[in-house]
């Protein structure tokens, strides 16, 4: 019987373990049945908005681009509201130039202070045929149905509301930079809330964007009292160092306005790709937003939006009841009486021999031996990927299909590494003597973490819990099951749901890292886990179930019409050579590209003299050579080209020929360029990560309605810049002449890159004028 009972007290540990692994603090129900009542959040309302706006790519320079414009201003009409529209050019630091288009409307409030911002983008990402379901037709639809919903309710407001519907966010955030650095309204904003997806699943997050300190925007989202909130000071931490900005950077960097961002991330794979559909979006993430919008609203609505900078910072975090924060300030004294209980607790047990030190420093080994297996058997893991399915690595944001299936592999081999290792008691209360050796480690990461990363500094909660564990059992020399329990509480909630977020967020690589976390949970947890008797039966229940998803896995690694293999091809035409060729990003063609690449492609590195900008620093791999077609080359036009005192002055218009999407613009030799200007404006000085400039890139313009492109700059006397454009369109398969068929069902267009295009290099050069006519 007893045997029956401590197998049953140790399943329900872990199966709350792996409870919390699979824990999502979001709506776990939606209105799918019928629309909620019009005072509140409809997500089946707001799904009808989605699915209409992400019917087909609507990225700048697209037909359905201003089909969005027009639906946008009619929704806008329907809720009441008179739309703004502002249109122009600007020109970012990395030298990404659009016209963009926001579309805006303005609710009054009763007191004229500060107004709030409702913020979301309504472009698609560019080459990869995306649909922006989530990214971000998603957020678009947020904001209307909450729009909606507050104007049914006829609630006063003291501030200003703006609804703001920005452009080109995915090129380079340029719709923000025209309203913050360009439109009246931009000096009356006193917050900004901001709507995003950077996958198709998964809790909302909320990350900050503050111009001082945190601590006013964490109280003041403390006092909303959003009802799932999903958010820790650790992740905006990370976030700040990922090549990732959203429009609300922007407003921070360029007009010192801060405010939230919410966004979800799971399922990856599908952001920036045609499989950002509407059947893809996760309706319980779409309520999620929904359930943020509408707390915030009531709130920020209501209170002063003057008094929002403070320049303290403070740590936060969010747990199933509520969302917890507290000054940096108690980070230090945190950490230091977390370790003066450490040792005055191990001095104490040593000293009533409940401790004994030749076992706390044999805790070392199978601590240090745990991290080290671990990581390696999960680095091994990320490492075979690649050799045993090649093609993962077309996937470029890091996380495949089955992704999910090896976190869990991972972290059940981790654990079950962690139960074999720990298996041997070799003195009484073994686990209390081994854990002097975690909790020592946790300090030591404790001190890098509040001096170098003091947002993360709410880990040491699960320490000090452990700590107190530790101490219980040195004053009463027993051990403490519902006591431990309690402590453990912190690491259940606060670490345990981490362990799977990092490589959900930051990619598979990310795996050996996950494994350390869990090990290092698994020694907080060694009270109550290293006391289980039969921890060599876990192991080989957790060694089961790893063999078990990695099979999962293998089975469902093939690419099907729902789960597409990314694949990419151009034609690039090199006027100065007068040849073409079909390239590919691909390392390994498909059957569908390998009709053009034939089976013995040349090496692509001629055509990545000038570095086209990528997110994950992608570039052709491979090349043929193939007839030339007709192109109707741009005229370049040298409209000046003068000297005044030292300092030779150049304006050149390139107008194009035949519908293109986009000029890039090449610096090929070491000359200084001055006062650049494009279509009338200069570079913004706003700091940003999106469209980072490569080693000679001068700019990329991004056309709409084949507007030419016109710049200006000025260089020393002596010099004579070289200059080389590429031009392209994004209809390689709508040319019929160059007999690209359409994509197998299992295939898609390789996101992040410029891909299905037609691009012409040449020199920027004069066009000639035209031959005379011959008798």
């Amino acid at each position: 019987m007893k045997k029956k009972y401590t197998y049953l007290y140790e399943a329900l540990f872990l199966i709350l373990i792996i409870g919390l692994v699979f824990y999502r603090q979001m709506p776990q129900t939606y209105d799918d049945q019928e629309p909620a009542p019009l005072a509140e959040f409809s997500t089946q309302r707001a799904l009808e908005k989605v699915q209409y706006l992400s019917k087909r790519p609507h990225y700048v320079g697209s037909n359905d681009h201003q089909r969005i414009q027009k639906y946008l201003q009619q929704e806008l009409k329907a809720l009441g509201l008179e739309p703004q529209i502002q249109r122009g050019f600007t020109l970012t630091e990395k030298g990404t130039l659009v016209e963009a288009t926001n579309i805006m409307a303005r609710i009054k409030g009763q007191k004229s202070t500060k107004a709030l911002v409702l913020l979301s983008h309504y472009d698609s990402a560019p080459h990869s045929k995306s649909l922006g379901a989530s990214d971000d037709a998603s957020g678009v639809a947020t904001l209307l149905e909450s729009v909606r919903a507050l104007l049914y309710n006829k609630t006063p407001l003291q501030n200003d509301l703006i609804l703001l519907f920005t452009d080109a966010e995915e090129l380079g955030l340029n719709g923000a930079a025209l309203f913050v650095t360009q439109h009246a309204w931009a000096k009356d904003v006193g917050l900004v809330i901001n709507f995003e997806a950077r996958g198709t699943s998964g809790p909302s997050m909320m990350l900050m964007e503050t111009t001082q300190g945190n601590r006013a925007l964490v109280e003041a989202f403390a006092a909303a009292q959003t009802p799932y909130p999903v958010s820790n000071s650790l992740m905006y931490s990370i976030y700040k160092m990922l090549p990732n900005d959203t429009d609300l950077t922007v407003f921070r960097e360029a007009g010192k306005i801060q405010g939230y961002n919410f966004a979800f991330i799971d399922s990856h794979y599908n952001y920036h790709t045609a499989q950002d559909h509407y059947t893809n979006l996760s309706p319980y993430s779409l309520a999620h937003q929904g359930s943020y919008v509408m707390a915030l609203l009531t709130h920020f609505t209501q209170r002063d939006l003057r008094n929002l900078e403070h320049p303290e910072e403070e740590v936060y975090f969010s747990i199933p009841f509520g969302f917890v924060h507290y000054p940096f300030a108690w980070n230090w004294p945190l950490l230091l009486l977390t370790g003066v209980l450490l040792f005055t607790f191990t001095f104490i047990g040593l000293g009533k021999h409940v401790l004994r030190i030749d076992e706390v420093v044999k805790g070392f080994i199978p601590l240090l031996l745990s991290i080290a297996l671990s990581a390696f058997v999960c680095w091994g893991i990320t490492a075979l990927l690649p050799w045993i399915y090649p093609d993962i690595s077309t996937i470029l944001q890091g996380f495949p299909y089955n992704g999910h299936d090896y976190i869990y592999a991972c972290l059940a081999f981790t654990l079950g590494i962690c139960f074999w290792i720990y298996r041997k008691e070799t003195s009484r209360f073994t686990e209390m003597n081994r854990l002097f050796a975690g909790l020592f480690l946790w300090i030591i990461l404790g001190i890098g973490l509040a001096w170098k990363l003091p947002g993360a500094s709410f880990l040491l909660l699960p320490v000090l819990g452990a700590t107190l564990m530790l101490g219980a059992f040195v004053l009463t020399q027993q051990s403490k099951g519902l006591w431990n329990l309690v402590m453990a509480l912190p690491a259940l909630f606060l670490l345990v749901p981490l362990i799977p977020l990092f490589p959900v967020g930051l990619g598979l690589k990310i795996l050996p890292g996950a494994a350390v976390l869990m090990v290092l949970t698994f020694v907080i947890l060694l009270p109550i886990l290293g006391a289980f008797p039969y921890k060599s039966r876990w192991a080989f229940v957790c060694l089961i179930i790893g063999i078990s998803f990695l099979g999962k896995a293998h089975w469902n690694a093939s690419f099907t019409s729902a789960k597409a293999r990314p694949n990419s091809l151009l034609y690039v035409y090199d006027a100065a050579q007068k040849k073409a060729y079909w390239t590919t990003y691909d390392e390994r063609p498909d059957s569908w590209n390998q009709a053009f690449l034939t089976t013995q492609p040349q090496s692509a590195a001629l055509l990545n003299r000038n570095a086209l900008y990528s997110k994950y620093g992608t570039a052709f791999r491979w090349m043929h050579t193939t007839p030339v077609y007709a192109l109707k080359g741009p005229s370049i036009v040298f409209e000046r080209d003068t000297v005044k005192g030292n300092r030779r002055f150049y304006q050149i218009r390139i107008t194009p020929q035949r519908r293109v999407n986009r000029y890039d613009i090449f610096l090929k030799n070491q000359v200084a360029i001055a006062h650049l200007n494009a279509n009338g404006v200069y570079p913004l000085t706003y700091t940003s990560k999106i469209g980072g400039r490569t080693s000679n890139k001068l700019l990329s313009y991004y056309v709409t309605r084949n507007q030419p492109l016109v710049f200006s700059f000025d260089v020393p006397v002596g010099v004579t810049p070289q200059l080389e454009l590429m031009e392209s369109s994004f209809d390689l398969l709508e040319q019929a002449r160059m007999g690209v068929p359409p994509r197998p069902k299992n295939t898609l267009p390789m996101p992040f890159v410029l891909n299905d295009a037609v691009v012409l290099m040449q020199p920027v050069q004069p066009t000639p004028p035209p031959s005379p006519a011959q008798p």
